[in-house]
């Protein structure tokens, strides 16, 4: 019985910009997720509507059901945020906000990475999106977070990722993940 499902990750970067450091983050860890883990992109961060609970219910817009649902198919989450104002943006929070009362991310492994211009790589969005995360009931690993500075600096001009230590940071955090997802999956059904 050596066949292993793959483990299939979403990847949201809390960035709208289109050539956004933080998605460039992104597409990097995907390309270097373990040959066993499939990260696919969520890009409809920019179209979900504000939150609003009035409008929460049994049938939400066609952008939050699919949002949920691409949640609910995956079995961890990763996220990349920036900094804006000593916090996450408003467009990420906007989509955790979404899920609080669906419960998509309940138990579900999860990963934050943060990347900034800054000395300190984003450490106040990151520790908001951990706070966030954890109010969700997300499974956030000790070690799968990280902070990444002077992000511009490890960017070629196309986006690509040249900085050898931040290359092994993503790889650490990626193998945290996997290592939330399998043990997820080897437990009892009903031990949650």
């Amino acid at each position: 019985m050596n066949d292993v499902s793959p483990i299939r990750i979403i990847g949201i970067s809390g960035s709208l910009r289109s050539r956004s450091s933080n998605t460039h983050i992104l597409r990097a860890a995907a390309s270097l997720a373990p040959g066993d883990m499939i990260i696919t992109m969520y890009e409809g961060l920019g179209d979900l509507p504000l939150f609003n609970p009035d409008t929460d219910g049994d049938k939400p817009t066609a952008q939050v059901a699919d949002l949920r649902t691409r949640l609910n198919a995956a079995d961890g989450v990763l996220i990349c945020t920036p900094e804006y104002a000593g916090g996450m943006p408003g467009a990420l929070k906007n989509a955790l906000d979404w899920i609080v009362s669906s419960g998509e991310l309940m138990n579900k492994p999860a990963a934050a990475i943060s990347a900034s211009p800054s000395l300190t790589g984003g450490e106040k969005a990151l520790e908001s999106l951990r706070l966030t995360l954890r109010m969700l009931s997300a499974d956030v690993a000790d070690d799968g977070t990280v902070a990444i500075p002077l992000v511009s600096a490890k960017l070629s001009a196309e986006g690509e990722l040249t900085d050898a230590a931040t290359v092994l940071q993503l790889q650490l955090v990626l193998g945290a993940l996997a290592r939330q997802v399998r043990e997820l999956q080897t437990r009892e059904p009903g031990s949650l």
